[in-house]
């Protein structure tokens, strides 16, 4: 069973003089090592809910329990060391190179600086900067796809089980967003983070996230697997909102990992092999097209590790969605 890393036990918020509430009522369990996309439109509560994580903002009511503590009873600066925070204005300090811009966490933490050294440059190259080239840039140096890598190298800079990322690629320009997308998927892969990501794009939600939490005038509308919300939207506002109707457009943003199920029965010659990287809306073309009853997903290492059928396409019946209270 999988460990639960962040819970939310009715937990609302309402700010002073408001008259309504910005989040509801809500309960929810994150699991450990999951990437979470928080999708809404402005003004739905989505940043609200992810800043009560990190206590930029404090609950109204209900508790929000971090690796099982109230965070409460944590005190705040201790937190937030244990928390990555990434923000769209990434928020680097212009007087500070590259690498003091990263290093500020450790310093604080008082590591050593051969370890801050090894960690600086660890992250610069998980986030694809070479060190020898950027450590000792400045921001005004680097292009805004730049700034935001060092931003997020920053943010795992004490090595934290948990980022919170607050619409970090929205004012970045197209290629370069899907590219940082990409570079994030693939830390996400290898370090085994458990991710909060806020964002208005549903392609980016679709495209980023293991489970999707759809939020609306600060209630959650649903919270479910990309493949279930675009199949069996909860109601008319997350139909809309992913514009359901075309569904067979947006299986592209998802692909075949987030979809297949364990293999079953023996592999025989005729059958046909898909990555895991291939995305649904050419999975759905082959098993029609060839007429399959289902593909093989197979690994970069082309290892077979699942497969997918129409049954994994289909629209499952609404009583099955997980839901949570709102």
């Amino acid at each position: 069973m999988s460990n639960i890393i962040i819970q939310f036990d009715k937990v609302s918020k309402t700010f002073p003089k408001a008259s309504k509430p910005s989040v509801y009522e809500t309960s929810l369990s994150i699991e450990e090592g999951s990437f979470i996309t928080i999708l809404g439109t402005s003004g739905s509560g989505k940043t609200t809910l992810l800043k009560m994580i990190n206590r930029i903002h404090e609950p109204s009511s209900g508790k929000i329990f971090v690796q099982g503590e109230d965070i409460t009873k944590v005190p705040v600066t201790q937190l937030r060391r244990k928390i990555g925070y990434v923000i769209q204005q990434i928020g680097l300090f212009p007087h500070m190179t590259v690498k003091e811009n990263i290093a500020t966490v450790p310093r604080i933490l008082k590591w050593d600086g051969e370890k801050i050294n090894e960690r600086v440059d660890f992250l610069l190259r998980l986030v694809h900067l070479p060190p020898e080239d950027f450590r000792d840039r400045y921001p005004r140096q680097l292009s805004g796809g730049q700034q935001q890598r060092v931003g997020i190298a920053r943010a795992m800079a004490s090595d934290p089980d948990i980022l919170l990322m607050d619409e970090p690629f929205g004012a970045i320009d197209a290629i370069t967003r899907s590219s940082l997308q990409d570079e994030l998927l693939a830390i996400q892969k290898k370090m085994r983070k458990t991710i909060l990501f806020v964002t208005h794009d549903i392609e980016e939600a679709l495209k980023l996230g293991d489970k999707i939490i759809v939020m609306n005038e600060g209630k959650v509308q649903q919270f479910d697997t990309p493949i279930n919300i675009l199949m069996n939207p909860a109601n008319e506002f997350v139909s809309q909102l992913v514009k359901s109707d075309d569904v067979f457009q947006l299986l592209s943003f998802l692909k075949a990992e987030k979809a297949m199920v364990p293999l079953q029965g023996e592999m025989h010659e005729k059958s046909v092999e898909v990555s895991t990287e291939t995305n649904l809306k050419t999975v759905l073309s082959l098993l029609l097209k060839k007429d399959l009853d289902n593909v093989v997903v197979v690994d970069n290492q082309n290892k077979p590790v699942g497969q997918i059928g129409l049954e994994q396409l289909k629209i499952k019946d609404q009583d099955s969605l997980y839901s949570v209270s709102r």
